[in-house]
């Protein structure tokens, strides 16, 4: 069970202050969302949307911290071309019946409904205007308005099931409840409060936990790998990275300890010590063409100088000084520079981990979908018991999918709790 934590000043609504121990009798409600997260906080909209008594417990203290540091604080709340595709659970067809029920248009009409103005930045995804704080202030507000009560700086002791329900014992008192929805997210970014409470819970009700880890992280090297780029951090141009028969076009992103970017935080998700892992440096033209047509324009110039209109000057110059002996153009023939080519789209990169929970955006693995309902997130083996989010064995790529799974899985669940 996570630690209690103290309170600090909130937005609304506030923490609720610790009842005395003559006022500790159980609290009975319909539904306890556990995590005032996405997921949670759209569940518990739901549920009180249908005349529902809902409490979440969050026991960070305010709701939606991983809302508020998405998108560099603009939040990446959707994409519009969401499909079960773009998600990875060793069930893939399980999220689609959530997907289908609540899209991302149904989550964009509730933006436009609060005034949000937000934009689209690439490849469907769409991010707040101002700040993500409007995303967090949204839901809690709509919390509010379907009378949900939120518990804030509150930690959850115990949990178990009590006749035809459940009773939460926290450290604001006890509740009694008829369903009880799960919403504790995985074990990404401890540092915002993450912890692995919701697989200890899931364990206790009989689940299966399938294997977790970081997903959409970066990548590190070590040894001679790592030396050959550390001093290049900060460099970035698009790449494809393929990994597993996978591939993901855009920018990569080097750092002091290894690669990072969009295009590495995809392909990561596919990708598991040992693995081989390929760049295509030159993802947006045939690398030979190009070569022959530099050779064609500038026969006198060196190759450093001509890949350095291809790539940032000090990766140019690196591949040079380690890769391609650089000579004028002229003096390379086409089976040379075919070969080079041939490297370039190729490009080997041997990694040795990843940057782990501390900087991944998502954890993989998680609750076994195989014992959940997918049309209402609800537990096979427990009646009343439901897992949504994060905690579940569905993880998204890149750009908003995530945060459109925490709404799906919430909805789904909230229309029935």
């Amino acid at each position: 069970m996570p630690p209690a934590q103290s309170p600090s000043p909130s937005p609304s609504p506030s923490p609720s202050p610790s009842p005395s121990p003559d006022a500790r009798a159980d609290t009975r409600v319909d539904v306890v969302v556990i995590g005032g997260g996405a997921a949670g906080l759209m569940c518990a909209r739901v549920a009180g949307l249908r005349g529902r008594r809902v409490r979440v417990i969050e026991h960070a203290n305010r709701c939606g911290k991983k809302i508020l540091m998405s998108g560099g604080g603009r939040c990446n709340f959707t994409n519009t071309g969401t499909t079960a595709a773009n998600f990875i659970s060793r069930n893939p067809h399980f999220c689609k019946s959530a997907l289908a029920r609540f899209t991302s248009q149904h989550f964009i009409d509730l933006v436009e409904r609060h005034g949000i103005a937000y934009h689209e930045k690439e490849l469907g995804q769409l991010f707040c205007d101002d700040s993500s704080k409007l995303i967090v202030k949204m839901l809690i507000d709509e919390c509010a308005d379907a009378g949900v009560r939120i518990d804030t700086g509150c930690s959850v002791e115990a949990v178990e099931k009590s006749g035809e329900g459940f009773r939460v014992r926290t450290t604001q008192g006890t509740l009694q409840a008829t369903s009880l929805v799960v919403a504790t997210g995985g074990l990404s970014i401890p540092s915002m409060g993450a912890t692995g409470f919701g697989y200890e819970l899931a364990r206790s009700f009989g689940h299966t936990v399938l294997p977790t880890r970081a997903g959409l992280v970066p990548l590190t090297l070590t040894g001679k790998h790592q030396e050959r780029l550390a001093d290049l951090s900060g460099v970035a141009f698009p790449v494809t990275a393929e990994c597993n028969g996978r591939r993901f076009t855009n920018a990569m992103l080097i750092t002091h300890r290894g690669v990072s970017g969009p295009a590495i935080l995809q392909i990561s998700s596919y990708w598991n010590v040992g693995d081989g892992l390929h760049l295509d440096l030159l993802p947006h033209g045939d690398a030979f063409e190009s070569l022959k047509a530099l050779r064609t324009r500038r026969p006198a110039a060196e190759l450093r100088t001509m890949l350095g209109d291809l790539f940032p000057k000090r990766f140019a110059d690196r591949l040079c000084d380690l890769w391609f002996p650089s000579r004028p153009m002229r003096q390379f023939n086409d089976p040379e520079l075919r070969a080079i080519a041939a490297q370039l789209q190729r490009f080997p990169v041997i990694a040795s981990g990843t940057e782990g929970y501390r900087t991944a955006e998502v954890t993989l693995g998680g609750v076994d979908t195989d014992e959940l309902s997918s049309s209402t997130m609800q537990s096979k083996r427990v009646a009343g018991l439901y897992f949504i989010g994060e905690v579940v064995d569905v993880t998204g790529w890149l750009g908003g999918y995530n945060f459109q799974w925490a709404w799906a899985s919430g909805h789904a669940a909230g229309s029935v709790a």
